[in-house]
């Protein structure tokens, strides 16, 4: 009996240790025909005037990055989880402004999540405050976001982040956003929250081709903020993906950014007004799922 119960807390001591380093292991997800499946699949989702980001590895774990404006994000979860799994292993909030962590509250409230990435800036809305709020009632590992810290999501997916470099709170809300760079084998996918041009100007200076990625999430929802000439260069992009809302009053994405997209990458350019955008990789190259 008192090995069964030493080797009980031996397990709880390494599962929590496990969690906290941002390191999941997961049994192997089977194909209908009992293969594994071999493939990532990224959603950006369809929520309106925001962003939301779902990210499915080859494990079977999910990150959520951004939650959207509202709860509309949960309608969008419940299309990719079955009602029996109701744990979403990471969830990130890129910054607080409402049209990313809005709808955050709920999926926490809906859904066990066991890590957190987050910033320490706060946001002005009574939203981003339920955010706050609902991080620190989740019970949670919580990590607040630093350039160069990396999480691995499965056995061959990372998350890196690249940006803030320093406490985000001495930055305006979009440029203490968190960019990130989800990496699958030899596929990547840029996410850049909000990010304005002088920080990916930063980024494009620092990094140089090694920000090349498949998949690039225009900054800001293609607002003429973001999008530099010189970090979509970098980049260099198969896909550049807008999250932005149907007949928004910000008239997102802005043509200037468009005409750079085409001017300085061959990418094709996707949007959420049209419906969730979703990709699937094998690690070696990334499609678009109809």
């Amino acid at each position: 009996m008192k090995l069964s119960v030493f080797r009980v807390r031996v397990l709880v001591l390494l599962l929590a240790v496990i969690y906290t380093a941002g390191v999941w292991l997961a049994p192997a997800v089977l194909s209908s025909d009992g293969k594994q499946q071999a493939t990532l699949a990224v959603h950006f989702l369809a929520v309106g005037q925001g962003d939301a980001i779902l990210i499915e590895t080859p494990e079977g774990n999910q990150v959520l990055v951004d939650g959207g404006p509202d709860s509309r994000v949960l309608t969008h979860l419940a299309e990719y989880l079955p009602f029996t799994d109701r744990t979403i292993e990471v969830v990130v909030g890129t910054h607080p402004d409402l049209d990313h962590v809005g709808g955050l509250a709920d999926v926490l409230a809906q859904y066990y999540t066991p890590t957190i990435i987050t910033t320490e800036a706060s946001g002005a809305s009574s939203e981003a405050a339920a955010w706050e709020a609902a991080v620190e009632n989740e019970r949670a590992a919580v990590h607040y976001a630093r350039a160069g810290d990396v999480y691995r999501l499965g056995t061959d997916t990372t998350l890196t982040v690249l940006s803030p470099s320093f406490d985000p709170t001495k930055l305006n809300s979009n440029a203490g956003s968190i960019v990130a760079l989800l990496q699958f084998k030899n596929v990547a996918f840029l996410l850049t929250g909000d990010a304005p041009q002088g920080v990916e100007q930063y980024l494009a200076d620092t990094h140089g081709n090694t920000l090349q990625a498949a998949v690039l999430k225009l900054g800001h929802h293609g607002s003429d903020t973001s999008s530099h000439a010189a970090f979509l260069a970098a980049v260099s992009p198969v896909f550049a993906v807008v999250s932005a809302g149907i007949d928004n009053r910000y008239q997102h994405p802005d043509p200037a950014v468009l005409a750079r997209v085409a001017a300085h990458t061959d990418a094709q350019i996707l949007s959420t007004q049209h419906g969730t955008v979703s990709f699937e990789s094998d690690g070696e190259s990334v499609w678009l799922l109809q």
